[in-house]
């Protein structure tokens, strides 16, 4: 039968993997292999994807694709429990760095010299905590989520105590057989950029899945040490791992470690820095076992081609070993670099094709079974797995309401509301008051000081109505941004982002995209550039490049107070229903948007939903402060540099005229002359006023600009003297819609390249035009 004929609480035994390419790779690293128990633990509310137990882990997949797969019904066997040789406790005394004679082979007895850079990769799969180790290794403040791509981007620090050395944090990845762009950044890492050593960091929860990746940088044949994390938990809820026994086994140090209580990682600094100092590399790559029934075959396939491209692994500088397992895998890239002539090829391929044949199965699932075969074996000698966790079990209890089939989108729904009405309508809107009367305290403070002291009028005015009124309007609005992101964190820290990309993954695919799409999406609420970036974990190019286009659409935090302006002035009895009004539109525009794109220059199928469900967790004080507080640093320094030099520059425009004589009326001014030239285009939308064009230009710059060049330009006087409420609804929607801002298209740019950066600002614009036009007709109407 296939994988997706399994219903719900069944256990089947895996057969074959099916499909082709990539994906069947990715199936075959996440450890859907033959012989390997799989259960069906439940579906997504809409039927489809089903979330599958694996290796000890939950994984997601769509009931096309698990049609690809044939398994074996079994019955379920209860009360199995996997027991190992070894009881006692984990947290052991090692030897003595150098002493151990188990591994650290030197290179020719090469040591580094005192004040070379010493460089580290720190490597693991997705949500294994690397940022949280990163953090503690340097004493950074990066921020860490509890869902897969966090991290999509290398990012560097000095380990704290140690000069000239760095550790580069790099994206979580499963294998070195990249399936995703954010993978590619740490294949890439190790193979250009030869660090002096690895920190390789395991779940020790889950060591099964973890080791894969283990196993294959063990081949980079680079000094490495094995960080197992979360030992806390694993000790918490009756398990151990002998440490001594498997750095036996792997010919590495290996460091029991909980990273988010800082236990252990001053041992693994110290194991760290020794092996790489003294050059002391992995003492074991050989995982084959020669004898084995089925892997004889694979050991002698191996070294064959080891043997066959020894010069030109050498010349090329590719670990030999790596080499070999990647030539197996059909690996273009190691491929072309290791220069290999048709002969050698032709050779090597009859090499594969004949340990096929003695094996039984494909070069893919021979290579796969080998090493989950060693790692099985390894973990019987030498891991007694825990009870089922209390984590486990409060995720289960959590996931019958929020994934539930009749509950999980009235969950989204309730949440998403409670997370607007709080921010916008109690909370945050309070602080915000509080905030504003702050800042006119100080304007007044500060105003009554320079009229005491008879400062220039012109002075007087450039503080008051440049500085004060245009910085101080977008101050005013970090409280709610802040009340914003302190919400988001949370979803993203508990796991529940996962949860979400699961529930919706059947809804996003009428349109075209992925479940895992969602999140950047959600993401994208609070600011758009983090948004596009996390789109790297996203394995189509398709998918990434229309999950791009569609997240400026979602209304990022810097309109935030655009939206809060307009509504105190014009709605102030319904502004919690005008906000939430506003992001539902836009989430109903970039549907839109999503089903034209689907059709015409995007047609196609979106990629298979292959994802693992973290435990939920509770969200860390500390990095949840730590992100409110990046967003507040981020917010206040755009608003005393960007926004500030954007008001003194819209101030002198408005004072002065062509000539540079002070005005009486802004309407004589530089500004209204360029504004003016513009204004007809936004005539046909009701607002076609040269001040609100101008206002939406500097919008490009940062979009609190808005509210700065507005109250600027205003002078005191107030918004009702420029819009109506017909007018205001429009301006809205065009603000909600238009281009998004610098930093957010310079992402576009990096991500895409620049003429895709530049379609985004012309296509958005011209959507933002078009529905902005349809509002105001209906608004007409309807006589409003």
């Amino acid at each position: 039968m296939r994988l997706s004929d399994l219903k719900q609480g069944q256990t089947g035994i895996i057969r074959q993997v099916g499909g082709g390419g990539q994906l069947r790779q990715h199936f075959l690293d996440m450890g859907l292999i033959q012989g390997t128990e799989i259960t069906y633990m439940k579906a997504a509310p809409m039927g489809d994807p089903i979330e599958y137990r694996i290796w000890g882990y939950e994984l997601t997949l769509r009931k096309d694709d698990g049609a690809k797969i044939e398994i074996e019904l079994v019955e379920k066997r209860e009360g199995k429990k996997e027991t190992g040789e070894h009881k006692s406790s984990n947290f052991t005394n090692h030897p003595h760095i150098g002493e151990s004679g188990i591994y650290h082979v030197k290179q020719r007895g090469e040591t580094i010299e005192k004040g070379q850079l010493i460089t580290f990769g720190l490597a693991g799969n997705q949500n294994c905590g690397k940022t949280t180790l990163f953090n503690q290794l340097t004493g950074s403040n990066q921020h860490v989520g509890n869902f897969p791509g966090v991290t999509v981007d290398r990012k560097d620090g000095q380990i704290r105590g140690q000069e000239q050395t760095m550790v580069v944090d790099l994206p979580g990845i499963y294998s070195m057989s990249p399936y995703t762009s954010e993978e590619i950044v740490s294949r890439e890492y190790f193979l250009n950029d030869r660090p002096r050593g690895i920190i390789n960091i395991v779940d020790a929860t889950n060591i099964e899945r973890n080791m894969y990746l283990t196993m294959q940088l063990i081949e980079l044949d680079i000094p490495m040490v094995l960080a197992l994390n979360m030992m806390d938990e694993v000790t918490a809820n009756g398990g151990t791992i002998d440490v001594n026994k498997l750095e036996a086994t792997l010919g590495i140090p290996v460091i029991p470690i909980s990273a988010a209580k800082n236990e252990g990682v001053d041992e693994l600094i110290e194991h760290a820095m020794h092996v790489a100092v003294h050059r002391e590399r992995p003492g074991r790559m050989d995982f084959c076992d020669a004898d084995g029934e089925d892997h004889g075959a694979v050991h002698r396939c191996i070294h064959s081609i080891m043997h066959l491209i020894d010069d030109h692994a050498h010349s090329n500088l590719v670990p030999i070993r790596f080499a070999a397992s990647k030539i197996i895998e059909g690996d273009t890239d190691i491929i072309d670099r290791l220069k290999l002539d048709q002969n050698e090829k032709e050779m090597i391929e009859h090499i594969i094709v004949q340990m096929e044949n003695e094996s039984g199965m494909d070069r893919l699932s021979a290579l796969a079974k080998m090493r989950f075969t060693f790692i099985d074996k390894v973990c019987k000698a030498t891991v007694v797995k825990p009870r089922e966790s209390k984590e486990h079990l409060r995720s289960q209890k959590i996931d019958k309401i929020l994934t539930g089939k009749y509950t999980a989108i009235p969950a989204f729904a309730a949440i998403m509301a409670l997370i607007f009405w709080l921010t916008f309508g109690v909370i945050g809107n309070r602080l915000q008051a509080l905030m504003d009367m702050g800042i006119s305290y100080l304007s007044d403070l500060c105003s009554s000081a320079m009229v005491s002291a008879n400062v220039n009028e012109v002075l007087q005015s450039l503080v008051i109505n440049g500085i004060f009124v245009g910085v101080g309007s977008v101050l005013s609005f970090l409280p709610i941004i802040v009340v914003l992101f302190f919400f988001l964190s949370l979803l993203e820290d508990s796991g529940y982002m996962a949860r979400i990309a699961f529930v919706m993954d059947k809804l996003l695919r009428k349109i075209g995209l992925s479940g895992r799409s969602f999140v950047p999406m959600i993401i994208g609420f609070g600011c758009s550039v983090p948004a596009i970036m996390a789109t790297r974990t996203l394995p189509s190019e398709r998918d990434r490049k229309m999950t791009i286009m569609l997240t400026p659409f979602m209304s990022c935090s810097a309109k935030i107070p655009i939206y809060a302006f307009f509504t105190a002035a014009f709605f102030p009895q319904n502004g919690t229903i005008v906000m939430i009004g506003l992001y539902f539109t836009g989430i109903i525009v970039a549907i839109l948007y999503a089903l034209v794109l689907d059709k015409t220059k995007f047609k196609g199928e979106p990629v298979p939903f292959v994802m693992e469900l973290p435990n939920y967790r509770m969200p860390g004080a500390k990095s949840v402060l730590r992100l409110i507080w990046d967003k507040a640093k981020d917010f206040i320094t755009r608003a005393f540099t960007v926004i500030f030099i954007a008001s003194l520059i819209i101030w002198f425009l408005q004072t002065f005229s062509i000539t540079f004589n002070i005005v009486s009326d802004s309407k004589d001014s530089i500004l209204a002359l360029i504004g003016g030239v513009i204004a007809p285009i936004f005539a046909p939308l009701g607002f076609g006023d040269w001040r609100a064009s101008t206002a939406l230009i500097t919008g490009f710059t940062a979009k609190e600009s808005v509210v700065s060049t507005m109250t600027v330009l205003l002078g005191g006087s107030p918004v009702a003297t420029m819009f109506n409420t017909h007018s205001a609804i429009v301006f809205l929607v065009f603000t909600l819609l238009y281009t998004p801002c610098v930093a957010a298209i310079t992402s576009v740019k990096r991500e895409l390249g620049g003429k895709w950066a530049i379609g985004v600002v012309a296509l958005q614009c011209g959507i933002a035009w078009i529905i902005a036009f349809l509002v105001n007709l209906i608004l007409i109407a309807a006589g409003v």
